[in-house]
């Protein structure tokens, strides 16, 4: 049986591993960004260990993507909890939007949220 925090790290680590391949990035080369160690960053895919936020923003920033979109993703940050009323308070939920979408490849998911979150950046 999964204890919530489990089963959020989990959804945590599965995002991480969705990015990092739709990045075409290997996990050693996520290491070598992020220059964290290979089996570390494994076992954050896996759920296995819960990242600091030093580490959350240093995945984040090798992936491209906020470090408030990886705690959402992984239920740790609800909408309410970022800037309320802020546009990029929207972001995460475009972007669960794109991913939740079966009818996109993987390719055409990290095309639409990247150029969504290069937008967002020009504002």
């Amino acid at each position: 049986m999964n204890e919530p925090w489990d089963t959020q790290m989990e959804a945590l680590g599965e995002f991480i591993r969705r990015r990092r391949k739709l990045a075409n990035l290997s996990l050693r080369q996520l290491a070598e960004k992020t220059r964290l160690s290979n089996p570390y960053l494994s076992q954050i895919e896996r759920g296995l260990h819960q990242p600091s936020m030093r580490v959350i923003k240093l995945i984040s920033e090798a992936l491209n993507i906020s470090a408030e979109t990886l705690l959402t993703q992984a239920g740790l940050l609800h909408h309410s909890d970022a800037s309320s009323g802020d546009a990029s308070a929207a972001a995460p939920a475009v972007e669960q939007a794109i991913n939740a979408d079966d009818r996109l490849s993987d390719q055409q998911k990290a095309a639409l949220i990247s150029v969504y979150q290069s937008m967002l950046q020009i504002q």
